[in-house]
């Protein structure tokens, strides 16, 4: 698998008029706490389905895509953070250390 990076916002459009499965990972290059979430979600996303789009966002980089995707899917900006999105609507919203390929997966396969 392999992230798509998110660096303009006709991005977040795509996601929100895709059907299917999406994941957004929020991601804050100069926290430590991020980077452990990531390489934990990286060591087991393989428990995710292949057909779910993942998408990385560098929030430092891109603050204000960052704004967007919360005021796009209602969700409180948090970082990290992983959103994962069905048919536009967000469905799963997690953050810090509740942050689990695992759950993702769950969630995709009820």
């Amino acid at each position: 698998m392999q992230w798509k990076n998110i660096t303009d916002s006709s991005q977040i459009s795509e996601i929100k008029n895709n059907t299917g499965y999406s994941l957004i990972f929020k991601h804050s290059t100069r926290c430590s706490v991020s980077a452990m979430a990531k390489r934990r979600f990286e060591m087991d996303w393989e428990a995710i389905p292949p057909a779910t789009s993942l998408y990385f966002l560098d929030l430092i980089s891109y603050r204000e895509l960052s704004a967007l995707i919360a005021e796009t899917f209602q969700v409180h900006h948090e970082s990290p953070q992983i959103l994962l999105i069905k048919d536009g609507e967000c469905v799963l919203d997690a953050s810090h250390s509740d942050i689990s390929a695992e759950e993702v997966a769950e969630v995709i396969g009820s």
